[in-house]
């Protein structure tokens, strides 16, 4: 099964099969997996993969569903909630309705700020039985994430809901939500699984994430990948933003020490990446900031014998500087 696998990968790629096929013959699976490994290192590679593909919000492998929210906006008819569902590579429009946000304009820094969060969110739980203020149903998201967290950003209970039951509702704004008309919000409960979408939320306008910089980000991932499996420390390291910090506070130089006495073992490792998605990750600064996820399977052999194995989902917030990827936060 893992042959066939190798082959179809390789002759749908860019090269020519024959190639494919003489690469099998003179070095067998090791060496085929070798070249496709170097195949997906290449921007080439990944741009022709984008070529057909609706990139105007990202990359998604493991994703059916996407909201996309605009919040910040001198009118009040202005904020915006927007749903899509992924249909044969295409992003189709399913929702776009006008909004309740919050009254706070820019990103939402602490508890009780009245902002509404600008970023990529997960949604968490579907909620019912909730007060007639929040309508019939709500979704719950990930605010804070981990890049929030590690900004110490503070707050809670970021919500898609509803509107009063009893239509009592006077406020222009929330307190930090996105609230829709509840027809509007059952509609979307009849169309989307929670736990394959997201939300993302722009100050202003939306702005489209270009195929360059993603075959740049998916070219550098697995540039990264295969300097972690190889024990090349300083290509590994050279993907690391100096002002990196680990999910659970370790700052750059820390772990560049610990990464080094590990890469000195030599061991042997497996890598695969699964599952990913990279999204563009708003922000006030205007940086090029996205959040990549992904599922990771990792063994890791020391003189023959299985060392070290994990297997689990794994989140990356890169910036791209100078045309490369720069790790911010991994978890």
């Amino acid at each position: 099964m893992k042959i066939i696998w190798l082959l179809l990968i390789a002759i749908f790629s860019y090269a020519n099969e024959y190639e494919w096929i003489g690469i099998y013959r003179s070095g067998g699976v090791q060496a085929l997996e070798q070249k496709i490994n170097e195949v997906l290192q290449t921007k080439n590679y990944w741009q022709e993969v984008l070529k057909n593909q609706d990139t105007r919000f990202g990359y998604y492998e493991n994703l059916k569903y996407l909201f996309v929210a605009t919040k910040d906006a001198p009118t009040l008819e202005s904020p915006n909630l927007k749903l899509y569902a992924l249909e044969n590579n295409q992003w189709v429009e399913k929702l776009n309705t006008k909004s309740l946000v919050g009254s706070k304009g820019g990103h939402k820094q602490k508890e009780g700020d009245l902002a509404t969060p600008i970023g990529v969110y997960s949604l968490q739980a579907r909620l019912s039985n909730l007060d007639q203020y929040y309508g019939p149903l709500a979704f719950s998201t990930s605010y804070p994430n981990l890049y929030d967290k590690l900004q110490k950003r503070t707050g809670y209970g970021i919500w898609i809901h509803g509107m009063p039951l009893n239509g009592n509702r006077e406020e222009l704004n929330t307190r930090g939500c996105i609230a829709i008309e509840n027809n509007l919000l059952t509609s979307v409960d009849r169309i989307i699984d929670y736990r394959n979408t997201l939300l993302i939320t722009f100050a202003d306008d939306v702005e489209q994430t270009k195929k360059e910089d993603l075959a740049t980000i998916l070219a550098d991932l697995f540039q990264w990948k295969e300097a972690w499996a190889k024990n090349d420390i300083e290509a590994y390291l050279a993907f690391y933003d100096k002002d990196f910090i680990r999910y659970d506070g370790q700052k750059f130089e820390a772990f560049e020490d610990t990464k080094r006495r590990i890469f000195q073992k030599g061991e042997e490792k497996e890598i695969e990446f699964t599952k990913i998605n990279v999204s563009p990750y708003p922000n006030e600064e205007n940086k090029k900031l996205f959040k990549i996820s992904y599922h990771q399977d990792y063994k890791a052999f020391l003189k023959g014998t299985l060392n070290y194995y994990s297997n689990g989902n794994k989140e990356l917030y890169v910036e791209l500087k100078n045309g490369k990827m720069q790790i911010l936060v991994e978890q």
